[in-house]
């Protein structure tokens, strides 16, 4: 018979239990690019779903100009990321993000340091540095009915733009080579050794 392990029921104030970091670039009304750090996505097939706050410049932009970049960052671009942190590009500022800390800032490449490239379909720029970058449609908005301060963003990928040096083959990231990094309850990681893979791979 197993040992019982013991649990404890605790109320987290949030639950950011390990997830990739995104640079979400969405189109300004002035024909910038705007980049916003989320930590809610997920991949199925070939669509990507975001989750954001709709008091954001994020969600205004792709509510006026449906397309973005999926920008996926590894963990040596961590300091970046955080420089775009406390930054908002929506002026004015909300008053709850003042509150905690929040300021306006337009120039989000300047900011974080990180360099802009033209995309192939989509109007959004895309950051070079990233070594995922995926241009993208978005397909449907929803605003949560039990939560309005959330919206969830149904996106489709159309290109998606790959690092030479993580990749396996012609379209096969090496996993040995490409690690995401990570937003583990407000700490940034990256991964560790390989565990193992699924039957599934093709690597």
């Amino acid at each position: 018979m197993k040992n019982l392990i013991e649990s404890t029921i605790i109320s987290p104030k949030i639950l950011y239990y390990g997830t990739p970091v995104i640079l979400l670039n969405t189109l300004n009304q002035d024909g910038t690019t705007n980049i916003s750090p989320i930590s809610s996505s997920w991949a199925l097939g070939n669509n990507i779903i975001l989750g954001i706050a709709t008091s954001g410049k994020a969600f205004g932009n792709l509510q006026t100009h449906p397309e973005c970049v999926i920008n996926i960052p590894n963990p040596a671009l961590w300091e970046n990321v955080e420089r775009l942190a406390p930054f908002t590009g929506k002026n004015p500022v909300p008053d709850f993000k003042k509150e905690i800390g929040f300021s306006f800032k337009k120039e989000k490449y300047f900011a974080s340091g990180l360099s802009e490239l033209d995309s192939n379909i989509v109007a959004p720029s895309r950051i070079m540095e990233c070594p995922i970058q995926i241009e993208a449609r978005i397909l449907n908005i929803r605003v949560l009915d039990y939560a309005q301060m959330f919206a969830i963003i149904e996106s489709e990928a159309i290109v998606v733009h790959a690092h030479a040096e993580i990749l396996k083959d012609t379209n096969h990231i090496d996993p040995t080579k490409w690690s995401p990094l990570i937003y583990n309850f407000r700490h940034y990681y990256g991964l560790g050794e390989e565990l193992g893979k699924t039957f599934r791979s093709e690597t």
